[in-house]
């Protein structure tokens, strides 16, 4: 399919072919002055694509001047009659072929019977291969092309697009002929088998056309979505030429525009993938990313860097693709699939109708007289939950039209109203404004959103771009409300219903991120963003506050769960205090799961579930207990001994037993341990009778919890680089530890606890899983003489393409009398056991740890103390531990 109005001027200075069949003529062996030829071309067409020339005549031209080669080597070849053409189908037939894309070719046959030509079709196919070109081929009568073409709605795809190149002319039509829609593929059969096709496709990558590595040819937004474009008004039109649908009404100039330059852009983008790679590749990888930013003139910024930049052109592109894709094949159902049906209208109002169950304009002037149509659609939308949807000529309509939102509109107060009914409406917010993002009205009614659109941040931790992770946390918060997110997400479908205001959730959802790419933190702006919009549209001082301070602390509860020591009263008071109620601490919660989820789903497991479940139930004990009444520590230690022994009594176990073993054990134990964990290690402890053998336990959440990762617990003498060892035997076993609590007794026995999950982030159940962890432990613990030496291992591919600089930052715990350690480095297999031999060398004991993976980084807490148990406050020692982890990690 040709797009706006261009066509290809073969440029023969590309090859001369003059002087190639010259060369060709003397030569011995024509696979040589082919090869040469080849070579040549593409080297030529490089040139030209790193000098900026227009993409489409580099396509186009290897397209044209292939066809002229394939040609001269036909002519190479005897063939015993005109009974046999050599045809260019699929892309190759549409005439347009990057560096290494397949060189897809048809040899057709008159009749079926292919017995004359074996000889010379195997030579010519031979001969191809051994010049270096990839080439799919099939060979077909006219009988077996319209035979499969009926059968397989790819096959007839493929025939569509085809292009003679050597053979008799009459053939192709002949073939033509009988793929002609009155015998085979009627427009609308073929219109919902390629729409069904879609739809599959669509779906393996999770209906997204945000994607860390996305495939330019087949995700959403793709060159596949433009060749769908085509593929259907081919058959219902008859047509080559974009240009023609403009003609028949079915699509604008700006929606042509749209289409070529979007064309345009991932036709480079794709070039320039294969160039880089030397070889067919559609998959933008981390690995070319930042090649072809650079490529494409981008340079880091304060703001952003050079590979962000272009990704976000990327985004914005298939973004509008996609839409568009959308908008036209939804234009295409209406009117080939259900033209002829008898559809049901109902008046919505004086505005508005729907149409088949699709809303739709009552006027085509209606945006432009009453540009407050533009938002009173969504809001309809949102109290009719029955509509599904937008019919074509109204998107259209939309798209035409919102270039009148301005600053102006922004501060109409009717608008301002609109938008604040559609917040406040009970129907599915999120799938509204997931809407509106679609007709690109939201990013033009709230500007610090359309800043965000298409922004990426070159990680393995973000993995959607801004918007995208902004209305999937949207549409998350909104399944908190259904009943069955009860099974996954417990404590936040209790809280919502509780929660005063959901316009305020929304609000917060929609702004929490905006700040992002424009330097400084982004918490800050998007708090300060958020204040301008509660105050122009009116909210109340309370809401303004609520919602302002929720985006500027959206990040705490996750980090304090992952980062503090949350059995400690004086980090829960701590956290208490700058909550300071109830009501924050619930939208806190229900935005802070939901933001974990929509950042990257693999984030959240049992574990995570667990650490926020815990912080939110013992904040509120703290709120409700009154802040001025924090609770004793000596009392806490108190009850949880009390409680432990009342229960080991209970189950038969003797108190003169439990005294010696509690004895060697100091405060922080008690404090870190609840009571059925001290039961549960007291019991082991006691009745594990060979000193020479460590004691490991291992403890697994049910099957019927969610939450929970699976407990790993350790009583063995205490002994330099134990936690080194036992971290690379963790890994050995494929498993990833989240949290470590370690306590050493007064008479050197160490009781060390592991939060582990598998390499799935889910806890291990199965009892033979379990009991092989435990003999692997026991047999990698039991002399320390033999503890493993770190292994080291391949890194993946992904993680080698981000530069994550190795920082440590060293500060007190003076409540604790020990030294917080926060280590953020590159992730890396055995990075636990380097940290732990780094301690060993440093003479440093771990009292507890905080692990957390994020992408392509970690960044973990470690509670330390010297050998003596004191805190790490010399300068110098601090400054030998910070180089040390340094120069280890940073490699």
């Amino acid at each position: 399919m040709l797009l706006h109005h261009y066509r290809y001027v073969p440029d023969t200075s590309l090859l001369d072919l003059d002087a190639f069949r010259a060369e060709l003529a003397g030569s011995r062996s024509p696979i040589a002055p082919f090869k040469g030829a080849l070579e040549t071309l593409q080297a030529r067409l490089d040139a030209r694509f790193r000098a900026g020339a227009d993409i489409r005549d580099l396509v186009r031209g290897r397209a044209w001047h292939l066809d002229r080669l394939l040609a001269i080597a036909w002519e190479q070849h005897a063939w015993p009659d005109d009974g046999v053409a050599l045809l260019a189908v699929g892309g190759f037939g549409r005439g347009e072929l990057h560096p290494y894309s397949d060189i897809d070719l048809l040899l057709l046959l008159e009749h079926d019977d292919d017995t004359p030509y074996r000889e010379p079709l195997m030579a010519f196919v031979t001969f191809l291969w051994d010049i270096g070109l990839e080439i799919g081929h099939s060979v077909r009568s006219l009988n077996d092309c319209e035979r499969e073409a009926a059968a397989d709605v790819t096959v007839m795809t493929n025939l569509l697009e085809t292009r003679l190149i050597a053979g008799p002319e009459r053939l192709r039509e002949s073939m033509r002929e009988r793929l002609d829609e009155t015998r085979l593929w009627p427009a609308d059969r073929f219109f919902a088998a390629k729409w069904e096709e879609q739809i599959t496709r669509h779906q393996r990558y999770n209906n997204s056309e945000y994607h860390l590595e996305p495939n330019i040819k087949s995700s959403p937004g793709g060159l596949r979505d433009i060749q769908m474009i085509g593929w259907v008004a081919k058959r219902h039109f008859g047509t080559e030429k974009y240009a023609d649908i403009v003609a028949n009404g079915f699509m604008n100039d700006a929606e042509l525009r749209i289409l070529s330059q979007g064309q345009a852009f991932l036709w480079q983008v794709r070039y320039a993938l294969h160039m880089l790679a030397g070889r067919a590749e559609d998959r933008l990888l981390f690995d070319h990313q930042r090649s072809i930013a650079e490529l494409f003139g981008f340079k880091d910024t304060a703001e952003r860097l050079a590979v962000e930049q272009f990704m976000k052109r990327y985004y914005r592109h298939v973004t509008a693709l996609a839409g568009l894709n959308d908008m036209l094949l939804q234009h295409f159902d209406e009117v080939i699939l259900r033209g002829e049906q008898s559809l049901a209208t109902v008046e919505l109002n004086e505005r508005f109708e729907t149409k088949g169950g699709y809303i739709q304009a009552r006027s085509r002037s209606l945006f432009r007289e009453h540009p407050e149509a533009l938002l009173e659609l969504f809001l309809l939308m949102a109290e009719h939950p029955e509509i599904e949807g937008v019919r074509a000529d109204t998107i259209r309509l939309i798209r035409d039209h919102r270039h009148q939102i301005d600053d102006h509109y922004r501060d109409d107060p009717l608008h301002q109203r609109l938008f604040m009914a559609l917040l406040r409406s009970p129907g599915n917010v999120p799938r509204q404004l997931r809407r509106m993002n679609r007709y690109g009205i939201l990013g033009k009614y709230l500007p610090e959103f359309g800043r965000a659109v298409g922004l990426m941040q070159h990680d393995l931790f973000h993995i959607y771009t801004v918007d995208a992770h902004t209305l999937k946390l949207l549409k998350l918060l909104h399944g908190f409300r259904k009943p069955d997110a009860r099974n996954d997400f417990a404590v936040a479908a209790t809280l919502m219903p509780k929660l005063p205001k959901l316009d305020v959730l929304w609000i917060v959802g929609l702004f929490h991120d905006v700040g992002k790419g424009r330097g400084g933190d982004h918490s800050i702006i998007g708090a300060r963003d958020v204040e301008q919009f509660c105050h122009s549209h009116r909210l109340s001082n309370h809401d303004t506050k609520l919602a302002s301070w929720l985006i500027e602390h959206h990040l705490l509860m996750s980090m304090t769960a992952q980062k503090r020591d949350t059995t400690d009263p004086e980090v829960i008071r701590d956290f208490a205090l700058t909550v300071q109620n109830e009501t924050r601490l619930d939208y806190l919660y229900v935005l802070t799961v939901a933001d974990i989820n929509a950042t990257n789903p693999t984030l959240w497991n049992g574990w995570r579930a667990t650490l926020l479940r815990q912080l939110h139930a013992e904040t509120k004990r703290a709120l409700r207990r009154g802040l001025q009444n924090p609770p004793d520590r000596d009392d806490w230690v108190r009850e949880t001994r009390d409680e432990a022994r009342s229960l080991l009594q209970a189950a038969g176990v003797n108190a003169d037993q439990i005294d010696p073993l509690w004895d060697s054990l100091g405060e922080d134990y008690f404090l870190q341990y609840a009571p059925s964990e001290i039961v549960w290690q007291t019991q082991g402890i006691l009745a594990h009778h060979d000193p020479h053998l460590p004691l490991v336990m291992i403890s697994a959440p049910t099957d019927d919890m969610a939450e929970g990762g699976t407990q790993v617990f350790i009583h063995t003498r205490s002994v330099d680089d134990l936690f080194a060892a036992t971290a690379a035997a963790m890994e050995q076993l494929g498993l990833s530890i989240h949290d470590a609590r370690i306590a050493t007794s007064r008479n050197d026995w160490t009781l060390n606890t592991f939060i582990v999950l598998d390499n799935q982030h889910q806890a291990i159940r199965d009892a033979d899983r379990i009991e092989e962890m435990r003999r692997h432990l026991v047999e990698e613990l039991d002399d320390p003489d033999d503890y493993p030496r770190i292994v080291s291992r391949h890194t993946p591919r992904k993680l080698k393409h981000f530069k994550v600089p190795t920082t440590v930052l060293i500060e007190q715990d003076p409540g604790n009398e020990r030294t917080l350690l926060e280590l953020t480095a590159p992730d890396r297999p055995g990075l636990l056991a380097r940290v732990g031999r780094i301690f060993m060398e440093q003479d440093i004991a771990l009292s507890a740890a905080k692990i957390a993976t994020l992408g392509e980084r970690v960044e973990d807490v470690f509670f330390i103390t010297t050998k003596a148990g004191e805190p790490l406050t010399d300068p110098g020692r601090q400054a030998s531990l910070r180089e040390r982890l340094i120069e280890v990690l940073g490699v």
